[in-house]
């Protein structure tokens, strides 16, 4: 198999709910968008994010619906700024989302983050990382400090 990704879909309890914080309130385009089973957005070159409604998503892998929807996963949004990470939690939270830890120096790394969800609990780091930068062609490159 190729070393390669192309579609992150997560299964959603609330559709409608996913719609109106990304599309309304983030202000994504959506790639496909199928009433009440599925919305796609372009999140990179080569990467879609997606998210089925949990029903659809369930029988989709023909098993039951399972807890109550993801956990044990962060997607990461990569801003050129420290200031930039608080103006995006901002966005988060005035499109319905909760701010889960406000921007703040990280543990470790040299990194500046903060957390949020989106109103289905999905959660997002917004981070600048100095050591991390993304390239022109959308890779990711990785610069340790000296």
């Amino acid at each position: 198999m190729d070393q390669s990704l192309h579609f992150v879909t997560l299964s959603t309890p609330d559709l409608d709910a996913t719609r109106r914080f990304y599309s309304a309130g983030l202000g994504w385009t959506a790639l496909v968008d199928v009433e009440g089973e599925v919305i796609f957005f372009q999140a990179a070159p080569g990467l879609v994010l997606g998210f089925f409604d949990a029903d659809k998503f369930e029988q989709d892998l023909g098993r039951e619906r399972p807890g109550s929807g993801v956990e044990g996963v962060v997607l990461a949004h990569n801003v050129a700024d420290r200031e930039a990470v608080a103006s995006v939690l901002q966005a988060f939270e005035d499109a319905g989302g909760t701010i889960l830890t406000p921007a703040r120096d990280g543990a470790f790394g040299g990194i500046f983050h903060g957390h949020a969800a989106d109103p289905n609990g999905v959660v997002w780091e917004i981070a600048h990382n100095p050591g991390w930068r993304i390239a022109d062609d959308g890779a990711v490159v990785f610069d340790p400090p000296e």
